[in-house]
């Protein structure tokens, strides 16, 4: 029982992790209609400033200004580079992404080595929040999930409660309405993009310190960002918050089931039979974990192909 409740709030806070990534990708899609593939990068960044403002600033303000600093890059390469390619449609805006992916990588790279770097946990926060059974569990995960929870409160408090959430809805679906009105559009889309690409900077901020700061960190988890998106909704934040934590407590389950259906089988006495096949009967739950997420969007897409919240066509 004791390990089921530690896979369950392992899970969940994996969960949250991957809701404050895709949190970002989600408003800017949402709002802009732009798939971002460089958005697991502005993570990355966020993790990299983080660790070089730390020593220097302390953990607390490393996490605001990392945040800030990301927010930043994302306003430039919106007003400088999407923006110019943006009337061309999807295709332009991917390649472009895409491209952008590998120069932060390498730059990164550059500047810091092809090795992970010493960023770590705080002192302060680095103490077993509680215990189950014999096991301590950090506080900074829990710190994590709060982070995420947060995040996910305020962002939808600011677009559904508040004038701010109106004018950005208004710019999106009713552009020359909104420009009449005297808002300026290509302003909102700058703000909505760069606010993504901040909440990317500060996941990466916050996960970065637990997980490991590496050049590949981007690669590791953006793949799976855009799993979140696409079972969760292209545009639903609620979708992305429900597939994160769906996503995050199948996987860390499946780790933690160390059989196969062989041992299913032998309940009706067909376990030779089974380990007589091999292949897939043979196969442990555990060692099948990573592919379960990319199962479930396959599932999720073939039932319902606008994601489990999003907008049917």
């Amino acid at each position: 029982m004791d390990t089921l409740i530690v896979s369950l709030l392992n899970g969940t806070i994996y969960g949250l992790l991957l809701f404050m990534v895709s949190a970002g990708l989600t408003l800017i899609f949402g709002m802009m209609g732009v798939l971002n593939f460089a958005h697991a990068s502005f993570y990355m960044l966020g993790a990299y400033f983080a660790y070089s403002l730390t020593d220097v600033l302390g953990f607390a303000p490393a996490l605001v200004v990392s945040t800030v600093l990301v927010g930043l890059v994302g306003v430039v390469v919106e007003k400088f580079f999407l923006r110019r390619v943006h009337h061309y449609g999807h295709a332009h805006e991917l390649l472009l992404t895409f491209g952008l992916s590998f120069i932060i990588a390498e730059l990164i790279k550059l500047f810091f080595g092809n090795f992970p770097v010493n960023y770590r946990i705080p002192a302060g926060l680095d103490f077993s929040a509680f215990t189950i059974g014999a096991a301590s569990y950090p506080a900074y995960r829990v710190f994590m999930g709060a982070v995420a929870v947060a995040m996910f409160v305020v962002i939808y408090l600011l677009l559904t409660r508040t004038r701010v959430g109106i004018v950005v809805r208004s710019a999106i679906y009713k552009p020359h309405m909104a420009e009449a009105l005297g808002h300026n559009v290509p302003l909102v889309f700058m703000g909505v993009f760069g606010v993504g690409a901040a909440l990317a900077g500060l996941a990466g901020a916050v996960a970065g310190a637990f997980y490991t700061t590496n050049p590949n960190m981007a690669l590791e988890l953006g793949v799976m960002v855009f799993v979140v998106v696409v079972v969760g909704g292209l545009g639903s934040l609620e979708g992305a918050m429900l597939a994160s934590l769906l996503i995050g407590v199948i996987t860390s389950l499946a780790v933690a089931v160390d059989a196969s259906l062989a041992d299913l089988l032998a309940v009706f006495g067909a376990r030779a039979w089974a380990e007589g096949v091999g292949g897939l009967l043979t196969l442990k739950l555990s060692s099948l974990a990573a592919t379960l997420p990319f199962a479930l969007m396959l599932l999720v897409l073939l039932i319902r192909p606008s994601g489990l919240m999003g907008e049917k066509a």
